[in-house]
């Protein structure tokens, strides 16, 4: 079937499915690693895509997008993930903001080491290498970007989550 571009893109901004991560009882989670890069959403306008990526599996459990890089982000994002996975250990790189979230969450922080730094380093230029050209394809339909709440880059990025979870599932 013939679909207008418009129409994928409009379809992909309303994109909220209810079942967007891995199944707690069938994928057994054993940590999270997590990484913060930062995107550009428009010609002028940056945000932070946080990622979390499941060590063995290589699946990515949860995207964040965020204006600002802290550890109330990063706090925030780890409450989120708890209440979908339980509590996990934490590797990361060393960002400052990772061990006070993790200090205020009673979750164990441990820095990467060379072999989860490469897992989530590939990760994450995986994921930003496909977001590039992001603007190009999925502008702000706002007037003024300033006025961008960055939801459409949300649920773009929701949306390759599912996508890459599935083919990477289904290719084993």
């Amino acid at each position: 079937m013939d679909r207008s571009y418009v129409a994928i893109w409009y379809w992909i901004q309303e994109f909220n499915p209810s079942d967007v991560f891995p199944n707690k009882k069938k994928d057994r989670i054993t940590a999270f690693v997590l990484d913060e890069t930062l995107i550009q959403i428009s010609a002028t306008d940056d945000a932070w895509l946080w990622v979390v990526v499941e060590p063995i599996n290589y699946r990515i459990l949860g995207v964040h997008i965020s204006k600002h890089r802290n550890m109330l982000v990063a706090e925030s994002f780890l409450k989120s993930l708890i209440k979908l996975y339980g509590k996990h250990i934490v590797y990361s790189d060393g960002g400052i903001w990772y061990p006070e979230a993790c200090n205020s969450l009673g979750l164990k922080h441990i820095l990467h080491t060379p072999f989860e730094k490469s897992i989530i380093e590939r990760a994450i230029e995986y994921v930003k290498d496909r977001t590039e050209a992001f603007d190009d394809y999925y502008p702000c339909r706002k007037s003024v970007v300033v006025d961008c709440n960055i939801v459409h880059v949300y649920q773009w990025m929701t949306l390759f989550m599912v996508l890459d979870n599935y083919q990477n599932h289904n290719l084993k």
